[in-house]
């Protein structure tokens, strides 16, 4: 009986582990090659960071929304757009008088020129300016000044101002009759009197020109240094004691042709202004700045004070993470 005892059927289920594989070798577990594995080992992880932090190191900090409106800011922010609708229309009035100013002055200058008397009355050049005149004298070049720098078509260059003697046209006349003439602009080459003889007349001329008003002095420019001839600004009073002239202010003018202009230039001959109104007229842009950052500064008054302060949906506690 004991040989006739049959041997167990062998199944895949009895088959050990390494005949499986050896039957299968596609199902092999694959794993990385040493070279890859020394790779990950030295590439280092934000966790090996003595400072990294995550979320957890940085909790969420209950903050309030909805706040009230800042009532300073809100007053500040008020007053901008009253400010520039003040400084607009303010712009307007000097508009108007601007307007008023230039016409006034172009109505003086189509009238006929007058000559100059021999003593002018200081105080009424203020109801002349801009009013054409001749007078007649003999330059003195000696006493001539150079104001500048100055430029002329991106040239630089000097205004040539120098005194009209007039005692031979008024004589028997006592006073001081000597002014002081804006003889107009030469090139900085030319400063120099022996580099422009054309420009020094011996004899006795006929001076066109416009009576002005004394020039204002502004805080950005140097002072004057007379005693070195340094002249930086106009000052008449100045100019005029250091030439013993009067302190009468004259521009010689002179018709604005371009082949006249370039012929003057080159021989070092002054260059005189165009009998016109220079004054700029810019109030109109103003006006328009003002106004337009009123109504800007205006709208965004508007929209902060419609936007709720509190209540509705936007108010209560919310969450805000500061740590990012």
């Amino acid at each position: 009986m004991e040989r006739l005892r049959l041997r167990p059927r062998l199944t895949t289920q009895t088959v050990p582990k390494r005949t499986l594989t050896t039957l299968r070798p596609s199902c092999r577990p694959r794993t990385p090659s040493l070279r890859l594995r020394n790779q990950n080992r030295h590439q280092t992880q934000p966790v090996d960071d003595p400072a990294f932090k995550s979320i957890v190191d940085n909790p969420p900090q209950l903050i309030r929304s909805g706040r009230k409106h800042n009532y300073f800011g809100l007053t500040i922010l008020g007053l901008i757009p009253v400010t520039a609708f003040i400084l607009g229309c303010w712009q307007i009035q000097r508009l108007t008088w601007k307007s008023d100013l230039i016409a006034r002055f172009e109505d003086r200058l189509v009238k006929d020129p007058l000559p100059l008397p021999p003593q002018i009355d200081l105080s009424m050049i203020k109801e002349f300016d801009y009013r054409r005149i001749y007078a007649r004298g003999v330059w003195r070049h000696d006493q001539e000044m150079l104001i500048g720098p100055r430029l002329h078509d991106g040239e630089d260059g000097y205004l040539v101002v120098t005194p009209l003697d007039r005692k031979d046209e008024f004589r028997g006349f006592e006073g001081n009759s000597t002014v002081l003439v804006n003889r107009g602009w030469i090139n900085k080459a030319h400063a120099p009197q022996h580099t422009r003889p054309d420009s020094l007349p011996t004899g006795p001329v006929v001076v066109e020109g416009l009576l002005r008003e004394p020039w204002i002095k502004n805080s950005f420019t140097p002072d004057n240094k007379p005693e070195d001839g340094a002249w930086y600004f106009p000052d008449v009073k100045q100019m005029a004691e250091h030439a013993g002239s009067q302190a009468v202010w004259v521009e010689e003018t002179m018709r604005p042709d371009y082949v006249t202009v370039l012929k003057r230039t080159e021989k070092g001959v002054p260059v005189g202004r165009a009998a016109e109104v220079n004054l700029r007229n810019n109030h109109t842009q103003y006006i328009f700045t003002w106004f337009s950052l009123s109504l800007a500064t205006g709208v965004m008054m508007w929209m902060v004070v419609k936007r709720p302060s509190s209540g509705g949906r936007a108010s209560g506690r919310i969450r805000r993470n500061t740590g990012w």
